[in-house]
């Protein structure tokens, strides 16, 4: 019986992919937004099993995200490799030292990464590179059009050759592509490839919601004209309904095997959890607001063949399936990752984050042998700022998520524990802190459309705690123990749908992680944190 393989291969908040290949081996990138480090670059020797080997950008001089708002940040990669160096590509918005597209290069994928090259007078975002057969190479991205936009939402597919001596653009500039049809909105993420003398352009178009869709056009000349694929979309999930489990299919980006096959990635969402909710708001403007997406957007994975000299996706089906043969590559597993992180090595692992570029040293995997320090900081989740924060995606629909930790307040404005995170004005925060008659509790803060209400709180006398929140679905259980494993229900059934981007706005998926604040005071405390494990539940 031949293999198969599930979407989405690369689960939770994993937007925007791109991939290329270098002989046998594999390599994606996708977005980060205001997370560091920034780009996480995946590796697969069969495209089904990927692992990350590190982050394109690792040190705050590459990634200056300071004061950068909820969904700002890196924007969608390009991955490329050409004669020995792999190339990155990407946009950085808001940032208040930088902004706008830069490049960076490494000769191995783990790292390190150069310095980011900015380049000058490139606008717009979902900058690419196709390195040409003359040896000549070419800069595509979107931009408002130069004429100014005809209707809300109007951007067109621009090219430019680029120097990668000087790395920099050059000479003139050209207008691709605006969408497929009369006014197509948001036509973005291009990808240029050469197959069979022909120039394909890949873009994504209709807007990173439910009417995503991937179209593609084709010339014999670099610079156009382009002509339309007959057959376009190529893909969209818009004409299946809001109700099915898969949906805003788009940004793609394709390879093909060495063995001859083609594959595509893309984003897509999976909504859960559709009892109505205050909308507060909505990308694109579509009345889908019982439709919930936790996730964020995943990376999900089809077959591509090509008729009469265009590709088709999902042959059979027309759209992405949960399911599929495996890619006729051999099999390649890697070690499987921990459910539980000890905090025994050095240094974090790589699936954890910080909000925005960290300026201060405010954990320590040494200063206690076997644990998680964190210093507590006036900085504070709510703020547009670096908070001591260390956090993962939240992957599963169903999961739970644990943690061991030792804590002891000074006073009412400390605070310390876990927290499930979408942004600066929604999330959870389940907390020990000092009540004011001296005794330490422990409470579950709900923050809403930035007000912030306690939905439960207990006492608690002792140092250490165990914390646990277990979801199912849009049901968030949250649990207390001061003995291990005999929980004590703090709040149950918690509607967790604030954690949506339907509810909260913006491209990022929700987080869950470890947190320590002083609230806008000084402080010298610390929490010890002696693990974290974070299951699927089935």
């Amino acid at each position: 019986m031949s293999k198969t393989y599930r979407n989405p291969i690369l689960p939770g908040f994993y937007p925007d992919p791109s991939f290329c290949r270098v002989g046998d081996d594999y390599y994606m990138v996708t977005s980060t937004f205001e997370y560091f480090p920034g780009l996480p670059i995946f590796h697969s020797r069969d495209l089904v099993h990927w692992r990350q080997i590190g982050h394109a950008l690792d040190r705050p001089s590459q990634l200056p995200l300071d004061g950068v708002r909820p969904s700002g940040g890196l924007y969608a990669p390009t991955i490329r490799f050409h004669d020995g160096v792999f190339y990155v590509i990407n946009t950085l918005v808001a940032g208040t030292k930088e902004s706008g597209n830069f490049i960076v290069t490494a000769t191995d994928p783990a790292g390190p990464w150069s310095e980011p090259y900015w380049l000058k007078d490139a606008p717009g975002i979902d900058p690419s590179l196709l390195f040409d057969d003359d040896g000549r190479v070419w800069y595509t991205g979107n931009r408002i059009p130069p004429r100014g936009e005809q209707y809300r939402g109007h951007r067109e597919i621009w090219l430019q050759e680029l120097n990668v001596q000087t790395m920099q653009l050059v000479g003139e500039k050209y207008t691709l592509y605006d969408g497929m049809m009369k006014d197509s909105i948001h036509a973005e993420a291009p990808h240029l490839y050469k197959i069979n003398g022909w120039y394909y352009l890949l873009i994504a178009e209709g807007g990173t919601s439910h009417n995503h869709a991937v179209t593609i056009a084709r010339s014999r000349n670099i610079t156009g004209p382009y002509e339309n694929n007959p057959r376009n979309p190529i893909l969209t999930h818009r004409h299946l309904g809001q109700d099915h489990p898969i949906t805003g299919t788009g940004h793609a980006d394709i390879v093909e095997t060495q063995n001859g096959e083609w594959w595509l990635v893309c984003l897509a969402m999976r909504p859960y959890g559709g009892r109505r909710l205050e909308r507060v708001f909505l990308p694109d403007g579509d009345p889908n607001e019982d439709h919930y997406f936790n996730l964020g957007r995943e990376t999900f994975m089809a077959p591509l063949i090509w008729e009469h000299g265009w590709p088709i996706v999902s042959p059979g089906s027309a759209k992405i399936e949960f399911e599929y043969p495996a890619p006729d590559l051999p099999e390649h597993t890697w070690p499987t990752h921990p459910v539980c992180d000890n905090f025994e090595s050095t240094r974090l692992d790589y699936v954890w984050n910080f909000l925005r570029t960290p300026r201060d040293e405010f954990y320590s995997l040494t200063e206690r042998s076997g644990y998680l320090r964190l210093k507590l900081r006036p900085q504070k989740l709510s703020e547009w700022a670096n908070p001591s924060f260390v956090g993962r995606r939240q992957q599963h629909i169903n999961f739970a998520a644990r943690t061991a930790m030792e804590f002891t307040p000074g006073a009412p404005n400390e605070e310390a524990g876990l927290v499930l995170l979408q942004n600066s004005d929604f999330h959870f925060r389940f907390v020990v802190t000092a009540a004011s008659a001296g005794n330490n509790t422990v409470r579950l803060i709900k923050r809403q459309k930035g007000a912030e209400t306690v939905l439960a709180e207990r006492p608690v006398g002792v140092k250490r705690i165990y914390l646990k929140v277990e979801a199912y679905g849009q049901a968030y259980n949250f649990y207390l123990a001061t003995e291990p494993e005999i929980w004590q229900p703090v709040a149950e059934d918690v509607d967790g749908r604030i954690l949506s981007t339907t509810v909260a706005g913006g491209f990022v998926g929700a987080y869950l992680g470890l947190y320590a604040s002083s609230n806008g005071e000084n402080s010298t405390a610390v929490a010890d944190f002696d693990w974290f494990e974070y299951v699927e539940i089935t």
